[in-house]
């Protein structure tokens, strides 16, 4: 603790209060609402303006609802967004999952957003619950808070928005670099299958390869098999005893994920909302699946809600298909750039888990006490 700062519990020194949710069945609650009410789940930026439901008069009226005024500091106390924190815009209620830490003298809500932000990971850890982390605002309330002079606040919170404002747009720059590898990677790939040559052929997939369906994994299903069951994202969904697709088999999703084709490098039982590409001689495995990379099936799609390809379209799709010899050049080649933008790739997001360990640094010398301009790396 800072000698010079004066502590205290936050419930003694700030009003807080839950919201509640209107009954859902009641249409009353809800058709033509006008009042902002938000869940745990929009708790996910510094400044709340908006809300994705309005609820009536009526229902803030007929429930634990209530309406936080402006400057309210709101905690996410329930689900994956547990331990977020924001600061409200405008008039709003919550849900019951949403603590609210009303404005008062003592604090500027900056200071409080960014208390709760560099706390996070401790409130989580006094969270029960497993899969959906469960905060108390009981838990909330008996947080030990400083309690700076309104004049050293506003000073850590400048400090802390122009150096979180630095880092946001650093982070921004390296994600643009992440988009713009993958996006040099698909050129290159729609390039090379757009191109042809002298012994370049086109081949409908029916000559080339077959497509083996996947099925039901009941009867090959034991936690002590052997081979991957895996559907059309490659999510493993258990073993089996059984396989369908050897390796180095081609994923494409039949229904659901559609256009994420995965190449799969042992051998492995795909349910049935997944296609195995099983290359026949002449074609290279590598080839097909860098060719799948380069094509759209979103165009394919058959299904009215869920995306949906059908065996029978894929079976018509033509490919320029080289001597063996021109495809394996093509896969080094593509594999060389695929390693050289995997290793940048990989820079990028090693800095970017720098920058938020930055952030944490900088929310742990502010609180504290050791975060003045002069501490601030130029």
């Amino acid at each position: 603790m800072i000698e010079k700062w004066n502590y205290d519990k936050l419930g003694d020194v700030c009003d807080t209060s839950a919201g509640g949710t209107p009954l859902k069945s009641n249409k009353e609650y809800y058709e033509g609402g006008t009042v902002p009410w938000i869940r745990s789940g929009e708790v996910n930026n510094r400044n709340i303006c908006e809300s994705e439901i309005k609820i009536t008069e009526a229902g803030l009226k007929n429930s634990s609802a209530k309406l936080f005024p402006p400057d309210t500091v709101v905690v996410a106390m329930y689900g994956a967004t547990a331990g977020q924190v924001g600061i409200l815009d405008i008039e709003c209620a919550t849900n019951q999952a949403v603590c609210g830490i009303l404005p008062n003298e003592k604090f500027i809500p900056e200071f409080l957003y960014y208390f709760f932000l560099g706390f996070k990971e401790k409130l989580i850890s006094q969270a029960v619950g497993n899969a959906q982390p469960n905060i108390s605002q009981t838990k909330i309330r008996n947080i030990q808070i400083p309690i700076p002079p309104l004049e050293e606040q506003q000073q850590i919170v400048a400090i802390l928005d122009d150096a979180f404002a630095a880092i946001e747009q650093a982070q921004a720059n390296i994600e643009k670099n992440i988009d713009n590898a993958k996006e040099l990677f698909q050129s290159k790939l729609n390039e090379i299958f757009s191109q042809t040559g002298e012994d370049w052929e086109e081949k409908v997939w029916d000559d080339v390869l077959e497509i083996r369906s996947g099925r039901n994994q009941k009867q090959v299903l034991n936690s002590e098999g052997k081979y991957p069951i895996l559907g059309s994202a490659g999510k493993v969904m258990g073993y089996a005893d059984d396989f369908i697709c050897e390796e180095y088999t081609t994923i494409v999703g039949r229904k659901g994920t559609i256009n994420n084709p995965m190449l799969i490098k042992e051998k492995f039982w795909n349910v049935d909302t997944a296609f195995g590409l099983h290359a026949k001689d002449g074609l290279n495995k590598l080839y097909l699946f860098y060719f799948c990379r380069s094509f759209d099936f979103e165009k394919m799609d058959r299904g009215s809600g869920r995306p949906s390809l059908v065996k029978s379209d894929l079976l018509k799709i033509k490919m320029p298909v080289p001597s063996l010899e021109n495809q394996q050049k093509i896969i080094k080649q593509l594999e060389t750039l695929h390693d050289e933008i995997t290793s940048a790739q990989e820079l990028y997001k090693k800095k970017l888990t720098n920058l938020e360990d930055l952030k944490q640094s900088l929310l742990e010398q502010a609180f504290a006490g050791k975060l003045t301009h002069k501490d601030m790396p130029a």
